[in-house]
């Protein structure tokens, strides 16, 4: 089964109060999707590998840790994905991005894809897939789907808010991604919105509602 982290640390939980608060505007509603992808992505990475290596600090050589040369790639589901990219690139400005433009058919609720760009070398690279909201599921899976199609060996899936039936889907049809969203709600509703939820992520990020 997929391994799901449903990361609580009070920052978060704080922070999706906000987003969930149908008074939140455009402005601070982007802010806070960034600082909160900022520290998913903390935690997403701590199992980043490290080595070992000598420098010379002010006053003596020392040991000292560093990354160990894996390369990562951010992959943001467009468009809402777009709004968490900025927070992974302040704490990781060399990271590499690629983009897969996918959209909900209203009637079917499943994706169609109409743009993808990736990195060259996205097949060396651990990639980690954005999206605000885990609700299908068909998104995801499918996203999760091109990336493997890609090459690529190691995928992590980063949403602010799932529902079950997401988990439910990509954990069946990807059973070796890892999931990290911050609140599991309690369902969808007959449009495949997550409820409570937080409303349409992209119409929220961009000013389009």
């Amino acid at each position: 089964m997929s391994n799901l982290h449903v990361l609580d640390h009070p920052l978060l939980q704080h922070k999706l109060a906000m987003l969930r608060d149908k008074h939140t505007g455009v402005k601070e509603f982007r802010e806070v999707v960034t600082e909160m992808a900022t520290l998913m992505c903390y935690e997403a990475t701590r199992d980043l590998a490290l080595e070992e290596v000598e420098i010379e600090t002010p006053l003596a050589p020392a040991k000292v840790k560093q990354l160990a040369g894996k390369k990562l790639a951010v992959v943001p589901i467009l468009r809402a994905g777009l709004g968490m990219v900025d927070g992974i690139q302040n704490l990781i400005p060399s990271v590499k991005i690629g983009h897969l433009g996918l959209y909900r058919d209203p009637e079917t609720l499943e994706p169609v894809e109409y743009y993808c760009k990736m990195p060259r070398d996205i097949a060396e690279r651990e990639a980690i897939l954005l999206d605000p909201m885990l609700a299908t599921g068909g998104s995801a899976s499918a996203a999760i789907d091109v990336l493997k199609g890609y090459g690529c060996k190691r995928v992590k899936l980063m949403c602010i808010l799932a529902a079950p039936e997401g988990i439910e889907r990509v954990q069946k049809d990807h059973p070796d991604v890892d999931i990290y969203t911050t609140a599991v709600d309690e369902c969808l509703n007959d449009h495949g919105y997550i409820l409570p939820g937080l409303g349409d992520a992209g119409d929220r990020i961009f000013g389009t509602k």
